[in-house]
């Protein structure tokens, strides 16, 4: 995987005015349905950050690229979930990955717009959910509400690290409020979420 991530670096380091479109491309692969699984967007963003940062690459255009690539990544996801239904699970891809499939649906079915929303940030789920949101027909306004928003907010999540390693504490100034607002976003996530166990389990526990 790795001489591909060089490959991919390199080649937008010398076409810079490819750059938006090649990572809105890996945005948009790492947000589809299973092909998320085998795109490590999560290595190349944060090297794109390094990039942006050291003034390689111009942030305009790719955290719009990326953003747009998230968002329609997840959209296409639920298209191909609405549009297949529970014969989609039949799929052989989705067979060999039972319990993540399983995991991602009881998810969807427990927190529904909190797991699509949540769920890009959450590793293996990231390219599961929507698809799951798609199958189990959850109303497309609610799901691309959640998709948006996540979408705004996970792509530059993913570049901060890289761009903050180089920019270091001078770079708090600029990007400070972003920053912050994605992490209030994801800690009400995680609070809402935790709430909501804590409340189906209560029931259970009185029994």
């Amino acid at each position: 995987m790795q001489p591909y991530i060089d490959q991919i670096l390199a080649f937008i380091t010398l076409h810079q005015h490819w750059a938006g479109p090649v990572i809105g491309l890996v945005s948009f692969g790492e947000s589809l349905l299973i092909v998320g699984l085998f795109v490590p967007a999560t290595v190349i963003l944060p090297l794109t950050g390094i990039l942006i940062a050291n003034g390689t690459l111009e942030f305009t255009g790719v955290l719009l690229w990326g953003i747009a690539g998230a968002i329609l990544g997840d959209a296409v996801s639920y298209w191909i979930g609405n549009a297949y239904g529970p014969a989609l699970l039949k799929s052989g891809a989705l067979r060999k990955r039972r319990r993540s499939v399983a995991r991602a649906r009881l998810l969807f079915y427990r927190y529904g717009f909190l797991a699509v929303f949540g769920g890009r940030f959450m590793g293996a789920f990231r390219s599961l959910i929507p698809g799951m949101a798609g199958i189990m027909k959850m109303p497309q306004g609610r799901f691309q509400l959640a998709n948006v928003l996540s979408g705004v907010i996970w792509f530059p999540w993913l570049l901060l690290p890289g761009y903050l390693g180089v920019r270091g504490a001078d770079a708090l100034g600029a990007s400070g409020s972003a920053a912050i607002l994605a992490i209030l976003a994801v800690v009400c996530i995680i609070v809402i979420v935790s709430r909501r166990r804590r409340t189906v389990r209560q029931p259970l526990n009185k029994q």
